[in-house]
Parts: C-alpha cells; sequence; structure tokens
C-alpha cells in the first residue's frame, strides 16, 4: 500500500471510488468483509483513503489506513456501514 506524497496528497485516484452514504441500501447491505481486504470510507473516500482490513469484532472494523487520505488517518475503528469493499477491477485504476 502507498503512503501520501511528499505534498501530503493521496498516491491514489480516490475521486474514482463513489460516494455511497452510510443510510444508503448498498452500505446497509450485509458484507462479508475479511481480513486483509481492502476497503475505503464511503461517504467521503478522500478523508481516510483506502485501507487494509486488520480485524473484525461484531459490528466494528478495525483498519489500517496508513495515511492514505487526506485526514492521515493510520488506524481507526468504524462500524462496518462506513466501509465499502474495493472491487479487484477497480483495484488496478486507482
Amino acid at each position: 500500500m502507498k503512503f501520501l506524497n511528499k505534498n501530503g496528497s493521496s498516491p491514489y485516484r480516490l475521486d474514482l471510488l463513489p460516494v455511497v452514504p452510510m443510510y444508503h441500501r448498498r452500505a446497509r447491505m450485509k458484507k462479508d468483509l475479511s481480513q486483509g481486504e481492502l476497503v475505503y470510507y464511503g461517504p467521503s473516500p478522500g478523508y481516510y483513503g483506502i485501507g487494509e482490513v486488520r480485524r473484525i469484532v461484531g459490528a466494528f472494523v478495525a483498519v489500517d489506513f496508513r495515511g492514505t487520505g487526506q485526514f492521515g488517518v493510520h488506524e481507526d475503528v468504524l462500524e462496518s456501514e462506513y466501509l465499502i469493499p474495493i472491487p479487484q477491477a477497480t483495484l488496478s485504476r486507482l
């Protein structure tokens, strides 16, 4: 996973990730997230960037974002409805 560029911007094309608000049907669907899977913060992909699922405990998911977003967050615990898995087809374009 890449970290922020020297100018503080993400090396990923986060604009390619669709915004998915937490109340949207796609966010509320049961997700089978697994450890090591790449996800992003649905309501605003640029805030946290792209992260790797580290641990899942009930509805909460620990994600390692490694500072890839504009907030510079390295690790956080979020409810699964905030997280959207990144499809394999999209990964190569990011």
